[in-house]
């Protein structure tokens, strides 16, 4: 069973049209509602999605952490995380997926990079800085660390222990295929980028904060 894994947290405007796209490519569709005081939880499940919520917002990594378990408890046998603002294309899944059904995989990138996508630039200085930092603690290169857009085999999924609760899980996931020695296959893919992503996005304080977080768990774990 391949299972899609959605970190939402007041996304009632883009989730439905999310988990109905997933749909088409995956045995089922996941979604993690973060504490959400909209209506995310209720659109996901009348789109087709099974819903776990969390009483209150954990954060990015605690919500991806706690669909990636609950996936793992169904009895998944791989799956794809994207984010619930609609800027990944589900018709990649299968790129995403054909490294680890090939068992070339243990966890594949998508890389937002690796085609001709019209990315703004504060956000490539923001992902360039987010690289760069991945690279130093954790010793590893991924083209796109802080991408959402990930698929996690067997091995990835049985292994993986996210203590982060914030956007600095993208390069603990590093971390852990270091630790763990998975196999790594980046995919290009495309990017979806509208006003309302964009202005979803990391603000300049918060990305701050999130590299310095990192810098200290780095230290601490």
């Amino acid at each position: 069973m391949i299972l899609a894994v959605i970190p939402a947290f007041n996304e009632e405007k883009r989730i439905a049209k999310v988990v109905a796209a997933a749909k088409g490519f995956v045995d089922g569709v996941l979604v993690v509602d973060d504490g959400s005081t909209d209506q995310t939880a209720a659109y996901a499940k009348e789109a087709g999605a099974r819903v776990v919520r969390h009483a209150q917002n954990c954060g990015a990594g605690a919500a991806t952490m706690t669909g990636i378990d609950a996936a793992h408890a169904l009895g998944a046998r791989a799956v794809v995380t994207l984010d619930a603002d609609g800027q990944h294309d589900p018709k990649e899944i299968p790129l995403l997926l054909r490294p680890i059904e090939e068992g070339r995989a243990d966890i594949v990138f998508a890389n937002r990079f690796g085609r001709k996508n019209v990315i703004p630039f504060v956000r490539r200085l923001f992902n360039g800085i987010g690289n760069v930092l991945t690279l130093f603690v954790t010793g590893k290169w991924v083209s796109d660390s802080q991408c959402g857009f990930k698929a996690f085999g067997p091995k990835a999924l049985k292994e993986i222990d996210l203590r982060m609760s914030g956007f600095e899980f993208c390069t603990e996931i590093v971390r852990e295929t270091t630790e763990h020695r998975w196999r790594i296959v980046e995919v290009p893919t495309k990017v979806l980028y509208s006003e309302y992503t964009l202005a979803k996005g990391q603000s300049f304080a918060n990305g701050i904060r999130t590299a310095l977080r990192i810098l200290l768990r780095s230290f601490l774990r």
